[in-house]
């Protein structure tokens, strides 16, 4: 019955959290709040950390401790919430135990991965922390897929896994949402292409979008489209405002999509464009083009 909650918490576009800071660099947690607030307003029924988009990279521990129980505290059940996990074993099984304590619903765990574990050894790593809280897989370990047969031995077993986030796309991820045919929640990562790519081949619950961090009436169109069976009017808001986003911002900033997402962040008032370094953020002049592009587009 979990596993069906979960589905319908990550049905439709879901806004993973860009950690806001100051220009000092300290956590900016009034920009926090008031993001949780537009994306849960927006229509995401989870409010989601990961390792990447919410910059646990530049975060140390504590902080990443604080910022998941700000998250839980201030969205007060308004929506689902996933930590993330990075850590060997023994640590995350005691930050999911920190986690379960502070009333997070399931966590993201994204094991270690430079000496890649074998499928076994991956599965019995989530099993064990399934033991203590929901647990999300991650399909890249480190731009490398999870394995398969990983996916195999706990679909098999007694665990409490209950969503896969993918990261590859592709035909990977066709045949990973064939395999898991619905006893877990399915999540594409990234952008709409990714999940009407994905769609036709296994129960997809929704997908992670980058309009619903500070535009989600984009995100709304999308999944309307979606759910009235529109593909060709889903298919022609990623041409109108997908494509432009991850291909022209892309070239115009030199591949640094994050802090367009930032800065987009910062266009639309919901906090400030800031990272902490050697994070780059956009100068005044870079977001003055940005600006134009979204008015070009008719959404400011």
């Amino acid at each position: 019955m979990f596993v069906d909650e979960v589905k319908n918490s990550l049905t439709g576009p879901v806004a993973s959290v860009s950690t806001p800071f100051c220009k000092d660099g300290n956590i900016d947690y009034k920009g926090l709040e008031n993001c949780i607030d537009v994306w849960i307003e927006g229509g995401s029924k989870t409010v989601l950390l990961t390792y990447g988009d919410s910059l646990f990279s530049i975060l140390t521990d504590e902080e990443i401790a604080v910022i998941t129980k700000r998250v839980v505290e201030y969205t007060n059940k308004r929506a689902m919430v996933v930590g993330a996990a990075f850590w060997w074993t023994g640590k995350t099984l005691d930050f999911a135990e920190y986690c379960k304590r502070i009333g997070v619903d399931i966590l993201m765990v994204l094991p270690p991965n430079w000496a890649l574990p074998t499928p076994e050894d991956l599965a019995e790593h989530y099993r064990k922390i399934s033991e203590i809280i929901p647990v999300m897989m991650v399909t890249s370990l480190g731009g490398r897929p999870l394995p398969l047969e990983t996916m195999e031995i706990l679909l098999e077993g007694k665990n409490r896994i209950v969503a896969l986030k993918d990261d590859i796309c592709g035909d990977y991820a066709r045949r990973a949402a064939k395999l898991i045919d619905g006893r877990w929640a399915f999540f594409s990562g990234g952008w709409k292409k990714n999940h009407l790519d994905v769609m036709p081949y296994g129960d997809i619950s929704g997908y992670l979008s980058v309009y619903a961090r500070f535009k989600p009436v984009i995100a709304r169109k999308y999944w309307d489209a979606i759910k009235a069976g529109n593909i060709g009017e889903a298919s022609g808001i990623i041409k109108k405002y997908e494509f432009p986003l991850y291909y022209e911002m892309r070239s115009l900033f030199s591949g640094q999509m994050d802090a367009v997402v930032h800065a987009s962040m910062e266009i639309f008032g919901l906090c400030k464009r800031w990272r902490r370094s050697p994070y780059y953020d956009l100068s005044d002049s870079q977001m003055d083009e940005l600006k134009a592009f979204y008015a070009d587009l008719k959404l400011i």
